[in-house]
């Protein structure tokens, strides 16, 4: 049986998995596609730096071309990240007939499209399933498990750090500095959490699944993006109160061929099965018109549980390659490009107010929902410490973003309050 060579670009945390997964399932492995596998070559920065996998050294190069232009190398995986440059090495990889597995979802969210078409012209498969929630098999979810369905909606927990801080938060009562501190000790947070705490590593994932599920070119552009910086733990606790967990949220939705595509905070009703997903875990609530409601849920990053999903994808290239039937499953994009306009996106809000706590203040904010269209389906009106004023904490029915946004701005402009606090959608009704 001839031997199937890997090329493997990066050797860090899941780069070592991969390595790991490979040795140790060489049975599974073969038994399901036939023959031997094994990684030949790996691109590393530092041949001398110690690993916590056993590594021949004639196996490592700082070199890419010895791995993108070695005839032997059958399929190249790539976990180093990086996008402009990667972008490229894997451009040359699918241009001399290599096969490609990646965990880049940076990489997939920016150029993805580009590079589909180059493996599709050049019969290769290129396969991403890592980039998205880590070990959660979503990708092929929505690919091959609900292809005959039409999907309507997607709502994931597809972030682990914000996920961390924000069950931290709400568990501990917890600031965001605070909790944020101890996720980085831990190691659930970089040294620069920017890309996670903003949303922008979930939006690039809600990009992808958007694509996928909606078969539409969505780009990372089109995805509304709020991270948690300015949630508070009063917000979270006024949230309890009303029967709500908030969670960082990548919402996707299609309505009539229209779709829309954010990540933002959002209080989610406790009785919704994300409500309970907690810690580093992540999760993806799909809606099919066919199959209904499901859900994927495990960890969403990690070196093994996404080395996992890298050399799942390996061998479905791998056994494409026995069939002779590499390049024949990417499709391009069913439907043009139809975003929403704000008056086409519906939702329910939450709104806490610090107002003058005088007669007549409500009555001009009611006034103000009334003329927009708007309606309550919760109220709270709390004391606060400093003398005549008060905090107002609403959540409305559903109303559209236009008119919500025309609330926001005339609120502002209203003399008797004080300030807008925050604001956050809501899924689910009360308790």
């Amino acid at each position: 049986m001839e031997t199937i060579s890997i090329g493997l670009l990066g050797l860090g945390t899941v780069g070592t998995g991969v390595v790991k997964i490979i040795e140790n399932h060489q049975d599974k492995i073969m038994h399901q596609i036939g023959c031997p596998v094994k990684v030949k070559k790996i691109l590393v920065k530092n041949t001398d730096k110690d690993r916590d996998v056993s590594i021949a050294t004639d196996m490592l190069t700082t070199n890419p071309d010895e791995i993108l232009n070695d005839p032997e190398i059958d399929v190249i995986i790539e976990v180093m990240g990086g996008v402009e440059e990667t972008k490229e090495k894997l451009l040359h990889a699918l241009e001399n007939r290599k096969h490609v597995v990646t965990a880049n979802k940076d990489l997939m969210a920016v150029h993805g499209a580009k590079l589909l078409q180059v493996a599709s012209d050049n019969s290769c498969d290129l396969f991403y399933e890592a980039s998205v929630a880590g070990g959660i098999p979503i990708i092929r979810g929505l690919v091959d498990g609900l292809a005959s369905d039409h999907i309507t909606k997607m709502m994931g927990i597809v972030n682990g750090t914000t996920n961390f801080i924000l069950t931290k938060m709400t568990k501990q009562g917890k600031a965001y500095e605070e909790v944020l501190e101890e996720a980085q000790r831990l190691g659930f947070a970089e040294s620069d959490p920017t890309s996670d705490v903003e949303g922008l590593d979930a939006a690039r994932k809600m990009t992808i699944l958007a694509t996928l599920g909606f078969s539409m070119n969505i780009s990372l552009e089109d995805v509304k993006v709020e991270g948690i910086t300015k949630v508070t733990e009063e917000d979270i606790q006024y949230g309890k109160q009303l029967g709500y967990t908030m969670k960082l949220i990548g919402f996707a939705h299609r309505q009539d061929e229209k779709v829309e595509v954010s990540v933002q905070p959002a209080f989610l009703i406790d009785s919704h099965p994300l409500a309970a997903v907690n810690n580093e875990f992540n999760a993806v609530y799909v809606y099919g018109e066919a199959v209904g409601e499901t859900m994927f849920y495990g960890p969403g990053a990690g070196s093994m549980p996404t080395a996992t999903a890298v050399v799942s994808d390996l061998v479905n290239v791998l056994k494409n390659m026995r069939l002779g039937v590499n390049g024949k499953t990417a499709t391009s994009p069913q439907f043009k490009k139809n975003l929403k306009k704000p008056d086409e996106m519906y939702s329910k809000y939450f709104l806490r107010l610090q107002v003058e706590d005088a007669v007549g203040v409500f009555a001009e904010i009611t006034s103000i929902f009334s003329e927009n269209g708007v309606s309550f389906e919760k109220i709270l009106q709390l004391p606060v410490k400093e003398k005549g004023m008060a905090e107002i904490v609403l959540i409305t029915h559903h109303a559209s973003l236009l008119n919500y946004e025309n609330i926001l701005i005339q609120l502002r402009d209203l003399s008797s309050v004080r300030t807008v606090k925050s604001s956050y959608r809501v899924e689910g009704g009360t308790k």
